[in-house]
């Protein structure tokens, strides 16, 4: 019998529709964490082979490390009002 998938032998294929459209298999999209919008981002492997990647997965990483350079504390030697008003260019009270 010939079906889609033989999870058995590690085996999961599908077929291209007219359009060019190919469904992502449900093993394959739980594995990539891929959900319905996600973008997709197709390279050439070695060998002809072509790999997926879950390009928000990927995008994550630098994103945490940016803001994780910028978190602490910044002592100015004036309080938090006083800081506001020196940004708002509010006049002494």
């Amino acid at each position: 019998m010939l079906c889609n998938t033989e999870v058995d032998k590690g085996i999961t294929m599908s077929r291209m529709t007219t359009k060019g459209q190919v469904t992502i298999p449900k093993r394959i999209r739980d594995y990539l964490g891929l959900k319905p919008g996600s973008e997709v981002e197709f390279e050439f492997g070695q060998n002809h082979e072509i790999v997926i990647k879950n390009k928000k997965q990927r995008q994550k990483e630098p994103m945490e490390s940016r803001f994780a350079a910028l978190r602490g504390t910044l002592d100015l030697g004036m309080t938090t009002d006083e800081f506001m008003r020196f940004l708002r260019g509010d006049p002494e009270e």
